[in-house]
């Protein structure tokens, strides 16, 4: 006798559902444009700039791409990178506009807002942009601070992802008086001072001695994600510190930063090897990253080390609170995988013991795939009686 089909076809159903709510806001604006060569320059600015991470990490967005020769001609101008930053936050639209809606707006205009406006710093509504379709079934695009001057037109869908990132290209620039303001560099963040208040003091510490603070500050404007050992997991690991020669303890301290700005969703997504401040030729200085149950490790394959949170996140920076010093197999020995059932398999003698702010941080717990598992399982529990 053959099984139901409803519970077979909910059962399905079900595992459809899951599947589509894991895989979404899962795309990586440089890969999609990566593709296409003639918008090399535009998207080399969106990684400059840190918009490229900003716009990973929306769920729905759209980017009004601007090819090489629109780009030469917005450069010519001699913007700051800062000011660069408004403009092209001003070609980031919040909302997903398709080929198929830009050419079936309602009314036949609409205004919606952009990263620029999202940003805080566009007043009124300048942060805003005009879409509009003109005859012959063309659609304009203008800042809406731009006197009602439509600056560019539609030329065609690059990629579009319904309903979570579409990329179309315009034919030039947006002017925007407010975007092409003169904009002042970030006030300098100071990285030992954060890392001080917020549990990290003893790694701020010995950064300052080393000099090694240096290096980090010098990587600060162009992206930079450090990860910062607790205090009492420095602790714990002074015995060996105090063993290295300067410069090596230096490698060790820059092994702890990334020269990229790296957010707690691009790590996720992100998986793999690492380089590192230290890394220089012939020494790699790197480590593997991965994810589980929403915690990330940090794999040297000497230590594994836990993120707990994050002390600070303003672009470029980003600080990780981590329980174990990165230890780099350039400077510690490998710890060689036992057999799990091998008499007297103890723990390797560089591992550290499990931190007790382990557990303090919101990441860890249940997480998705843990809770998928009990449902199935009550699920097909409940088939099988």
């Amino acid at each position: 006798m053959s099984p139901p089909k409803a519970p077979t076809l909910f059962l399905l159903f079900f595992l459809l559902l899951l599947s589509s709510t894991t895989t979404s806001n899962a795309h990586n604006i440089t890969r999609l444009l990566a593709k296409y060569p003639q918008f090399s320059t535009f998207n080399h600015y969106l990684t400059t700039t840190h918009l490229a991470s900003q716009i990973n990490r929306r769920q729905t967005i759209t980017v009004l791409a601007l090819d090489n020769t629109a780009m030469s001609s917005l450069l010519a101008k001699h913007y700051s990178l800062y000011t660069l930053k408004n403009i092209l936050s001003l070609h980031v639209l919040v909302d997903y506009f398709g080929s198929k809606k830009l050419h079936r707006i309602s009314k036949r205009s609409t205004l919606t807002s952009t990263m620029f406006q999202a940003t805080g710093a566009a007043p009124g509504t300048s942060g805003y942009v005009n879409i509009t379709n003109l005859k012959g079934g063309k659609v304009g695009f203008g800042a809406e601070d731009n006197e009602g001057k439509l600056d560019a037109t539609f030329v065609k869908s690059i990629k579009e992802i319904p309903y979570n990132i579409s990329i179309v290209q315009i034919s030039h620039a947006l002017n925007s008086a407010e975007a092409e303001a003169p904009t002042a560099a970030p006030s300098q963040l100071n990285l030992t001072e954060i890392m001080s208040k917020q549990g990290c003091k003893a790694f701020a510490d010995l950064l300052t001695a080393s000099g090694a603070d240096d290096k980090f500050n010098e990587n600060m404007d162009a992206g930079l994600t450090v990860f910062c050992p607790t205090d009492s997991a420095v602790k714990s690991f002074m015995p060996k510190y105090k063993n290295l020669t300067a410069s090596k303890k230096v490698s060790l301290l820059l092994y702890h930063g990334i020269p990229v700005f790296m957010s707690l969703q691009m790590l996720k997504t992100n998986n793999g090897v690492m380089n590192t401040l230290a890394t220089d030729g012939a020494n790699s200085y790197d480590f593997s990253v991965s994810n589980e149950d929403e915690v990330v490790s940090l794999d040297t394959t000497v230590v594994t080390s836990k993120v707990l949170g994050i002390l600070k996140e303003e672009e470029p920076l980003i600080v990780f609170k981590i329980n174990k010093v990165l230890m780099p197999k350039e400077l510690f020995k490998p710890v060689v995988a036992k057999e799990a059932n091998a008499p007297g398999a103890d723990a390797p003698a560089d591992s550290e013991p499990a931190d007790a702010e382990d557990n303090t941080n919101g990441v860890q717990g249940l997480g998705g795939g843990r809770l998928v598992m009990v449902v199935l399982s009550l699920w097909i529990g409940i088939l099988l009686i």
